[in-house]
């Protein structure tokens, strides 16, 4: 895990070695453990790398790294295969200096060309500066766990790991306004119809499964798709035993892979079914017992505190779990720095705690931890998915639908199933567009946004899933709006303490098996993620694997917003915003309303987060 920065110009003087340290000074948390520049012959590349050592610890492995006198690489993530593809390699007759998996997408880029890609199981950004195309090939993982940012125009296209690189290259900070007004009425981070867009006028992100080629010559840049999913092409043969032996197969697999590392491996620890999957598979791929630290988030005394079922996980397995309490105190204590870190606008309080979690894993010297991150949207983890699997029956097999509503009686949330269902089953386009325009009504019609500011930048990002299946909200949530806004929430806290997260649920051919699944596979008897569940039975406590409430990583939000010194915290970000017209001068005379994490009006909140990540330079 790294920072990388870039500049590309025809003209010289854009392509400073200051100004690239600039960037890579803005990402020294990033990578602590050395730093770098490299300008290309004739000036018009510079490439900039802060590295954060994980695998092959020697000045072998350090960045800019070139190979062949062709191809120079500055790269964050991990290649988790990159054994296997070394060996593929050198059968090819490719050879290594290093132990790096660097190298090896070096190596794999001569071999394959941008199709490298196709042969990577990792998370990942990279830019490679091929000297005898005159090109710059940059891409992003599949399901974009690591950030590339990028600003172009007539004389220079540049990048970074974080937009803090870009505007320390003096790129301007100037705010989208249509992105702010789809998060203070929607709590949207991200544009689901636009998913290079950002929060920042002129600077976009490569989107996730996604390369871009930057001809130096013609100076003209391009972005290319490497991969999808047909979430149509769904296996109705196979059995129930040959689909839980598979998910574990794949499973165990990419839980091994990401082990690998030369530093200190841990894992989070919450008390839901997701991380302790990956700590029971941790376990059963070992020989002997593991003695591997854990670090979890708990709430003393709040309703939703996982203490007991994480300490269930815990004594099953006998690791050490060592707990952190965020409260009131840290988050006004952290608040800025977390805004600093983060750049662009979170939904809730739980990012405060996963910060705090990642900074107790620094302390106790823990460099990598393994996360349950990605089962809820490739799985059907949350209880917004059950609406989507009983339309799907209401369709297609209602005796079924009776019984599954008779069972997620005693585990499913309550009125998820009324009329307004059946005919958005029946009518599933129709729907859509009614639901579309009634919350772009909604939206616009938010009380304490100004008419100015609402008529400027007052159009909705509102989007459903097009597909009227339990498969299509999943690949909604996964690939177009929801997952990469948490993906980005955990690098920015994970890298502000120079800690990496590894996600095994977020393998590709783990990912593309699961949506292949019938619906039946992933809600049954009334529970979400049913097959994960069967398949992690004999191995985790059934107070874990069959729990029946969903907790998502929750702290007591509602109550800190209580604590006088956190409202005025609010207060003051909302008198920034109301200087910059966008809000009515009236909402300074109103009552702040508290609200739970995952609360839908839940606008204090983001008048905090935006008013403060606005004043931040």
């Amino acid at each position: 895990m790294c920072g990388i920065a870039g500049i590309l110009s025809a003209n010289p003087v854009l392509v400073s070695e200051q100004r690239v340290k600039n960037m890579t000074d803005a990402l020294a948390h990033r990578g602590p453990d050395g730093e770098a520049c490299w300008i290309a012959p004739g000036g018009q590349v510079a490439l900039g790398h802060r590295r954060l050592s994980i695998i092959d610890l020697s000045e072998l492995a350090a960045q800019p790294m070139h190979y062949l006198d062709l191809y120079t690489i500055v790269y964050n993530g991990e290649l988790y295969n990159y054994r296997e593809l070394k060996q593929t390699l050198e059968q090819r007759g490719y050879s290594f200096r290093s132990q790096s998996d660097t190298e090896v997408i070096l190596a794999a880029y001569a071999a394959w060309g941008t199709d490298c890609l196709e042969h990577f199981d990792g998370m990942f950004a990279f830019a490679i500066w091929d000297r005898k195309e005159q090109l710059l090939f940059a891409a992003r993982d599949r399901f974009g766990e690591k950030p590339f940012y990028y600003y172009t125009d007539e004389q220079q296209f540049v990048f970074g790991s974080e937009m803090k690189a870009l505007w320390a290259a003096g790129i301007e900070k100037k705010v989208n306004e249509r992105m702010l007004f789809n998060y203070i009425t929607l709590g949207y981070v991200q544009n689901p119809h636009n998913t290079g867009e950002t929060f920042y006028t002129g600077i976009y992100k490569l989107p996730a499964r996604s390369f871009l080629l930057y001809d130096m010559g013609r100076q003209t840049l391009s972005e290319h798709s490497y991969w999808d999913i047909d979430i149509t092409a769904t296996n109705h043969s196979i059995s129930e035993p040959d689909a839980i032996e598979q998910l574990k197969s794949l499973l165990s697999l990419s839980v091994s892979r990401r082990l690998r590392s030369d530093v200190p491996v841990g894992t989070s620890l919450s008390g839901g079914l997701d991380s302790a999957a990956v700590l029971a598979c941790i376990h059963q791929a070992a020989d002997r017992p593991v003695k591997m630290a854990t670090f979890s988030a708990t709430f003393p005394g709040f309703a939703r505190d996982e203490s007991a079922q994480i300490g269930l996980t815990a004594g099953r397995f006998g690791v050490s779990n060592h707990q952190v309490q965020p409260d009131a105190d840290s988050l006004i204590s952290d608040f800025e720095r977390i805004c600093y870190h983060q750049e662009e606008p979170f939904q809730s309080a739980s990012v405060v705690a996963q910060y705090k979690v990642f900074e107790l894993a620094k302390q106790h010297g823990v460099t990598v931890l393994l996360d349950g991150q990605g089962a809820d949207e490739i799985l059907g983890g949350y209880t917004k998915y059950y609406s989507w699997y009983w339309r799907e029956l209401y369709r297609q097999n209602r005796p079924l639908l009776r019984r599954e509503l008779q069972e997620a009686g005693g585990v499913g949330p309550d009125g998820l199933w009324n009329w307004k269902q059946k005919l958005a089953a029946r009518l599933p386009h129709f729907a859509e567009t009614w639901q579309v325009r009634q919350r772009s009504r909604q939206q616009r019609k938010q009380g304490d946004l100004t008419s100015g500011f609402t008529e400027a930048y007052g159009k909705s990002h509102y989007q459903v899933p097009h597909v009227p299946t339990l498969n299509g909200a999943l690949y909604y949530n996964t690939f177009l709006n929801g997952l990469e806004e948490l993906l980005q929430y955990a690098d920015r806290n994970s890298m502000a303490h120079s800690r990496e997260v590894r996600l095994p649920f977020l393998y590709h051919e783990l990912a593309t098996f699961i949506f292949s699944l019938p619906a039946g596979f992933k809600i049954r008897d009334g529970y979400t993620k049913w097959l994960l569940r069967k398949s992690m039975e004999p191995a985790l406590p059934a107070g874990i694997v069959w729990r029946k409430d969903k907790v998502g990583f929750e702290p007591p939000q509602q109550t800190w917003m209580q604590d006088k010194r956190l409202a005025a915290y609010i207060r003051e970000a909302q008198r920034g915003l109301v200087k910059m017209g966008v809000l009515k001068p009236a909402v300074l005379d109103k009552k702040i309303q508290p609200q739970e994490t995952h609360a839908a009006d839940n606008f204090d909140w983001r008048y905090l987060v935006a008013g403060t990540l606005l004043q931040i330079d």
